[in-house]
């Protein structure tokens, strides 16, 4: 089962001017796709072949450094790419209620936020579902909280990038402006249904 780069649910410059267009096309065109052909590389005649993408994560520790490599690229920024957008939404009534346990939005958002800025080199901020309730965590690299490597396991229901080609064109090496102007372009409703989804 080849796996395959999904499409930019939106133009390039549809997060201006928070995200530049430059930065989505390389992001997407080049960094996306460079994990998408190389896991596939790296799982051809192999078991992980077979498997989802999911089902990879959950058992990422039998696998060699490039599927968990890549095949964490190509899951983190497919999801990443759906929860940005350029409509203006809120959390549904149930997530923001889940929100309120975590201090309320503001809260939520330095905890994410900082979760990000110390997050040593290149890796993820992420809001998971941990036993029916959210928690922010992060992890290096392309790891994510579905692997079972992970130090603190759960569902992710929102990813914030924090490589460099995340935001360097626009931000330098200021990862607290990229961190701030990223919470103008969160798709909330994509959010939302993640979160209903992992409950």
């Amino acid at each position: 089962m080849a796996h395959t780069l999904p499409a930019l649910p939106y133009a390039f410059d549809a997060l201006e001017p928070h995200i530049d267009a430059l930065t989505m096309e390389i992001h997407h065109d080049r960094h996306h796709k460079a994990y998408v052909d190389n896991l596939n590389k790296a799982i051809e005649g192999t078991d992980a072949a077979d498997l989802s993408l999911e089902a990879l994560m959950a058992n990422i520790s039998k696998y060699p450094a490039a599927v968990r490599n890549n095949g964490g690229g190509h899951y983190n920024h497919s999801m990443f790419w759906t929860i940005l957008c350029n409509d203006a939404c809120k959390p549904s009534e149930k997530l923001a209620a889940a929100i309120e346990t975590l201090g309320g939005m503001d809260a939520l958002k330095e905890k994410l936020s900082a979760a990000g800025a110390t997050r040593f080199g290149s890796g993820w901020a992420w809001l998971i579902v941990k036993d029916g309730q959210l928690e922010v965590t992060s992890t290096p690299n392309q790891d994510n909280p579905l692997m079972d490597v992970a130090e603190v396991k759960g569902t992710p229901i929102l990813g914030i990038d924090v490589w460099e080609h995340a935001y360097y064109l626009k931000y330098q090496n200021k990862r607290p402006d990229y961190l701030s102007a990223i919470w103008n372009v969160l798709n909330w409703e994509e959010i939302s249904k993640r979160y209903e989804a992992a409950l």
